[in-house]
């Protein structure tokens, strides 16, 4: 299947095709046919799937005929963040270049000046996070009486943000005879009630069950003590071949700390937490999509609505306190069927979180250096063998995971050593190299 067969107008397929798209994915298949039917949709497919353009692209055509009007925006996409909400306006001005669209982006950290004049020359769609809404609603600078179509975009993720009181506030606000679609990559019983409550009759697409993990995505939990996080992190960044990474913790000054300590040894990395202003944060974005940085360190406030082609791999510094955070956070690679790779560091004090993610994904995380590793050191078995020992260099730190030093030659007299773990004989598959301390540890 094409686009073509879901009934798109000729100028939306021209633009998807510029865009380099050519078959759509399972939610857009699904979603595209019934919102151009104009029915209500609840949505649910797990994040990287296209979820986005599987609503923005029945929009454009909908919207495309109609009169827009000072203050009355004639549909209303409600995203949880900054991030999300600016990656829906990219789709628009995207795949609606051939359409005469007026859209504006209602977000904080920004002056509401422009905002406000954008309402006065009218929209045909505004995109908006909840709070800034709310402002200039209660400021009289909007009006939602004329709003035809509405979306209510990662509505897990507003409930976890508490944005779900607003929501209810501004559903009642819109006139009652509306077309309304709520996506999502979870489906918790509260927002099942939401869903109740303001739509009508609403077609269920479920492309993936609730809350599992994308297919892609190989998914590893390391054990580790809190204190060898940074050490365990740094070594993995070294070995397993990372291209580009988005590293999670749950605190804003974890987030800084960690940055700080990669850029002290000598990774290309930057930041992205909540008490950051949105030019800042755009600007650190950029970089990390222009390549300047290959890492990103994040706090949660990135976990949904980051779009960004190629990334390799996913790191929970810390495992996340919310489980359905954790699939939004490792769904930032592996996405457009690309592969990934997703490592979740796991303190003592983490075993509930733990439980809970995999209680909530219905599956066990694999124990990293247990089913797979990726780092080949069979080259360095070789070089010990075939070069003479030399004493190795100092070690930067202590307790980092190199190989131990060669011994000099005991004489005769002294007891022979014991041939350690590191040098022992392994299966096909199993671990081949030195072995770092983390994987002493049992897990959790």
């Amino acid at each position: 299947m094409t686009f073509a067969d879901l009934g798109l107008s000729e100028d939306l397929l021209k633009a998807v095709s510029e865009a380099g798209y050519t078959q759509p994915t399972d939610i857009q298949r699904e979603a595209i046919p019934p919102v151009l039917m104009m029915k209500d949709i609840i949505g649910i497919a797990q994040t990287g799937t296209g979820k986005t353009a599987s609503f923005v692209l029945p929009m454009i055509d909908i919207m495309a005929s109609g009169r827009r009007r000072a203050l009355m925006p004639r549909s209303l996409i409600l995203a949880p963040t900054r991030e999300l909400a600016a990656q829906v306006a990219e789709n628009f001005e995207k795949y609606g270049k051939n359409h005469d669209l007026k859209l504006a982006l209602l977000i904080g950290g920004v002056q509401m000046g422009d905002q406000v004049k954008a309402l006065n020359d009218g929209v045909d769609v505004l995109i908006a996070t909840p709070g800034r809404l709310m402002d200039l609603f209660e400021r009289g600078k909007i009006l939602l009486n004329g709003c035809e179509l509405l979306v209510i975009d990662e509505a897990d993720r507003m409930l976890d943000m508490g944005f779900i009181p607003d929501i209810e506030f501004i559903c009642s606000k819109l006139p009652e005879a509306r077309q309304t679609m709520l996506f999502s990559a979870t489906m918790p019983p509260p927002i099942e009630k939401l869903a109740k409550k303001f739509l009508r009759n609403p077609m269920r697409i479920e492309v993936s069950r609730a809350a599992t993990t994308n297919k892609d995505i190989t998914t590893f939990k390391v054990p580790v003590e809190s204190r060898q996080k940074r050490e365990t992190l740094r070594w993995l960044l070294n070995h397993d071949h990372v291209e580009t990474a988005i590293v999670f913790a749950n605190r804003k000054t974890t987030v800084r700390e960690l940055n700080k300590s990669l850029q002290r040894h000598g990774f290309r990395s930057g930041e992205i937490h909540g008490d950051m202003d949105q030019s800042n944060r755009l600007k650190e974005l950029d970089r990390f999509k222009a390549g300047d940085i290959n890492i990103l360190v994040a706090s949660d406030v990135a976990a949904r609505g980051l779009d960004i082609k190629g990334v390799s791999h996913v790191f929970n510094f810390d495992t996340p306190w919310h489980p359905d955070d954790y699939v939004h956070r490792i769904g930032r690679t592996g996405r457009a069927g690309a592969k990934g790779r997703a490592f979740t560091f796991v303190a003592k004090e983490d075993a509930e979180a733990i439980a809970n993610v995999e209680t909530l994904t219905g599956a066990t995380i694999k124990v990293f250096g247990k089913d797979d590793v990726r780092v080949d050191l069979v080259e360095q078995e070789a070089k010990r063998e075939d070069e003479p020992k030399r004493r190795s260099e100092p070690r930067e730190e202590a307790g980092s995971p190199r190989e131990k030093p060669a011994r000099k030659t005991k004489s005769k007299s002294e007891p022979r050593r014991r041939r350690d773990d590191d040098d022992a004989p392994v299966a096909a598959g199993e671990w081949n190299g030195p072995k770092p301390a983390f994987l002493d540890i049992s897990a959790t």
